[in-house]
């Protein structure tokens, strides 16, 4: 019947519609240091059965093929694209770059993730008592706090993660604090919650802690940042290709309409 064509359009819409969402998301931020791009995921959804497959007949044959309408598609889920993003020289101090797989971890309020969230966002300043804090409207903590004397002279940052200063009057580097990086089973099961951080869920399995370049976590690279790995091309054309589905499913909505306008004729 063109109502269940009806049906299958709309939800093909709307589905349309949210991928058309997190496209826009992906463009919005293409300049947001450490952004995964993410891509939606859709699913069909139940079908009506008007014919078994493999029904027997009288003299033993059975029907090859059964006879199935779908009722249409819905959006399964959104899955982020942890790729790395290209590297951007900046030469600041506190600009880390993480080189391979790993999350900083950053103190939030205990109502979210238990207090700490993630980050690959490495664009870190210091706040007024000198500790490590991310470079953002909120001034998320590392963890662990990382302070940084203020008569510092010069700070380095090794690819394992050891924070070392340099102070007035002494010849040698003096070490302040280890970066930790973390580590997921997978990473596409944690939850964004903006200002580039995800938190953990049961789909992420437990952090993994440790130190940078171990147990396949990867290093650190100080003055540098991770851009976004959004490929505007590629989400451009992802744009074009949602808007020629979405006008097929208006003409799948109008052909329906016009075979309802035709039935209703009928009795006159």
């Amino acid at each position: 019947m063109a109502n269940i064509a009806l049906q299958s359009a709309a939800t093909g819409l709307a589905a349309l519609n949210t991928k058309l969402d997190v496209i826009a998301n992906n463009l919005a931020n293409v300049n947001t240091t450490g952004f995964k791009a993410s891509r939606a995921n859709f699913q069909d959804l139940m079908y009506i059965e008007r014919a078994a497959p493999g029904v027997e007949n009288a003299i033993g044959d059975r029907r090859p093929t059964g006879l199935l309408v779908g009722l249409g598609v819905e959006v399964s889920g959104t899955q982020n694209d942890f790729s790395q993003g290209t590297a951007l020289t900046t030469n600041r101090d506190y600009d880390l770059r993480i080189e391979g797989i790993g999350f900083f971890k950053v103190r939030v309020e205990d109502s979210t993730g238990g207090g700490v969230a993630y980050t690959r966002a490495g664009n870190f300043s210091l706040n007024a008592d000198g500790e490590l804090v991310l470079a953002n409207d909120q001034g998320r903590r590392l963890d662990p706090v990382i302070a940084i004397p203020n008569d510092a002279t010069s700070v380095t940052i090794s690819t394992d993660g050891r924070v070392q200063v340099l102070q007035p009057g002494q010849t040698q580097y003096q070490d302040v604090g280890q970066i930790q990086l973390t580590a997921f089973v997978n990473p596409a099961g944690l939850k964004q919650i903006g200002e580039n951080l995800w938190v953990e869920t049961p789909a992420s399995g437990p952090p993994l802690e440790g130190t940078p370049g171990t147990d396949n976590r990867g290093r650190l690279i100080q003055g540098q940042l991770e851009s976004s790995n959004v490929d505007p091309t590629f989400e451009l054309i992802e744009m074009i290709r949602t808007q020629r589905s979405f006008e097929m499913n208006s003409n799948t909505i109008r052909a329906a309409d016009a075979t309802l306008q035709a039935i209703a004729q009928l009795r006159r």
